[in-house]
């Protein structure tokens, strides 16, 4: 059996990852990578082939900073040019990115099976562009792998138990990840434990000048409160931040790898985020997280009191200073038990 699998993301590679590691344990099955090169910066792009364990992709089409249909236009053209060479049995995509509705087109244009990993997950904010990707894609895929009883529930009450695609709970496959790279991380004695740890990138927030003024406004009032704030800068804010010309008082590093960000997950007190993979990372690590969105995929959190999404207003930094030191309960086995790799692999071989 021949995989072709369609990355381009950060979380993608690290997906990637657990699934690949548990390929090279059949012989059966022959995995070829492509990467889109939609994160294309040599610290957010390669360092995570190196430290992931991933094999180098054999086509690295190198398609980014294009506008959302130029991008996944010229995308779906590249990647079809792959499959008609490769001839694969599956093409398995991941979340929802530009990269996954691409490749998940790109396979059903040629009559390929696709498989979605991470499927079933809902904002219900078609205003994110995330969202219509995950959407078309489960549409199309003919397999899709959730990661929660929530995802299962979204695609039944839009109707997928009547269509010829088959669903399956395989847990989440981030877990896996993480319970496999935890021990793997450096330590950093110049880390304390008394740290907010914090990501903002979502377009939504970093490109609205008024939402972007008040998320760094209250960053800066907790640092006046007497709180340290460290923000791992995805490029798209650092610009942003820059063409707005505004005054940080808390701590911008650059962007770092993936056992970095599982470090300060690990030394850190909270998160405060508007990412979707932080907001589960934060459960592995039993730390509580402020979602800095009016929604999430991820309502398993907010309904077992782990996480509480933050809408960005005037009261912003009175509310993130009211959730600093809550004390929860995280015994619930929310993402599966850390075999999804194995799932998926059994029922890709099924058919």
């Amino acid at each position: 059996m021949k995989i072709v699998t369609v990355i381009g993301a950060r979380p993608q590679f690290i997906k990637a990852s657990s699934l690949s590691r548990e390929i090279s344990n059949h012989k059966d099955i022959d995995e070829v990578i492509i990467h889109t090169g939609q994160h294309f910066e040599e610290n957010m792009s390669k360092v995570f082939f190196d430290q992931m364990e991933i094999p180098i992709p054999k086509y690295n089409l190198q398609i980014n900073s294009l506008s959302h249909g130029a991008m996944t236009g010229q995308m779906l053209e590249e990647i079809e040019k792959v499959l008609l060479s490769e001839k694969p049995d599956w093409v398995i995509v991941y979340g929802d990115t530009n990269s996954t509705l691409a490749g998940a087109l790109a396979a059903k244009k040629l009559h390929i099976k696709v498989a979605h990993i991470e499927a079933g997950l809902r904002s219900f904010d078609d205003q994110m562009p995330e969202e219509v990707n995950r959407i078309l894609t489960d549409n199309i895929s003919d397999i899709l792998f959730c990661p929660t009883e929530h995802a299962i529930k979204n695609l039944t009450k839009e109707g997928f138990l009547n269509k010829n695609i088959k669903i399956l709970n395989c847990g989440d496959i981030m877990y896996e990840s993480a319970l496999y790279y935890k021990n793997k991380t450096k330590q950093r004695p110049d880390l304390s434990s008394n740290f907010i740890l914090a990501t903002i990138h979502r377009q939504e927030n970093t490109d609205n000048r008024q939402k972007l003024i008040r998320i760094v406004e209250s960053f800066n009032e907790l640092v006046r409160l007497g709180e340290q704030i460290i923000l791992p800068i995805h490029p798209r804010t650092k610009k942003m931040i820059e063409k707005f010309d505004l005054k940080v008082d808390f701590t911008i590093i650059d962007p770092v790898g993936y056992l970095e960000m599982l470090e300060l997950l690990d030394k850190c007190k909270i998160v405060i985020t508007d990412s979707g993979g932080l907001q589960k990372e934060a459960y592995f690590f039993n730390k509580f997280c402020v979602t800095l969105r009016d929604t999430t995929e991820w309502i398993e959190l907010v309904e077992n009191k782990v996480n509480v999404l933050l809408h960005i207003d005037d009261k912003l930094t009175e509310n993130i200073s009211t959730q600093l030191d809550k004390k929860v309960d995280y015994s619930s086995e929310l993402y599966g038990e850390g075999n999804s790799s194995e799932i998926i692999i059994d029922n890709l071989k099924k058919g």
